[in-house]
């Protein structure tokens, strides 16, 4: 699956000519309906360039603004997570689950990045007070800088709440489907349904969910 996004866009066109292409680098690729490919080949550029293992592919089947399956490959971890719309979320061949924690206090929480480039001091001021809440009250905050693999471990039930500020559809289609498969919500920093249109992803269990929205909202 580690392929340049040029061949794989190739690839899925050739097998799936009726299906459409959405890609970081190639655009919207029209097919004959509201299917849509869509692919990141690195999320995670940053630190696949540096050298650290923590970046992954991503690739999902959305119908216009749902995803309907995901693949997401962790070759540093040498993990593969696969998930499709009533079927479970998976890790290999294995069933994942949600890990089932109550409290804050005793989550591990996920951050996305923060901006850079224009207007990034700006843009900063709220993921910056809700990483300060979330110092104060979580057990711990994670920053590893792929918004593929924070969604996959909190399907996995290695982490309890994941909280991205940005939306991009090759960053997250996948994510999302392996998070609801998982038993989990995932919804926009209103608490709105998560669509691909969504201005944010917030992902947690049912019983962390109002606790993460309302640290949110104390932070705006």
């Amino acid at each position: 699956m580690f392929r340049s996004s040029g061949r794989s866009v190739a690839i899925c066109g050739k097998r799936t000519p009726e299906v459409g292409f959405l890609g970081e680098e190639e655009g919207n690729a029209p097919g004959d309906g509201e299917l849509r490919w869509v692919l990141d080949p690195i999320d995670g550029t940053a630190n696949f360039v540096k050298g650290i293992p923590l970046y992954s592919i991503s690739l999902a089947l959305i119908n216009d603004t749902e995803p309907l399956l995901g693949v997401i490959d962790v070759p540093g971890e040498g993990r593969r997570y696969s998930a499709a719309a009533g079927s479970g979320a998976y890790c290999g061949g294995a069933r994942i689950r949600v890990r089932p924690t109550a409290r804050l206090a005793d989550a591990i929480v996920a951050i996305g990045d923060y901006a850079v480039g224009e207007r990034a001091e700006v843009r900063n001021q709220v993921r910056l007070a809700v990483t300060r809440r979330l110092a104060e009250r979580a057990l711990r905050v994670r920053m590893v800088g792929s918004a593929a693999i924070d969604l996959a471990g909190l399907a996995h039930g290695r982490t309890d709440a994941a909280i991205m500020f940005g939306n991009k559809p090759w960053d997250t289609a996948a994510g999302v489907i392996l998070v609801r498969e998982a038993s989990r919500l995932v919804v926009d920093a209103d608490g709105d349904h998560h669509t691909l249109r969504s201005a944010s992803t917030i992902a947690a269990s049912a019983d962390l969910l109002d606790q993460v929205l309302e640290l949110i909202s104390d932070a705006a």
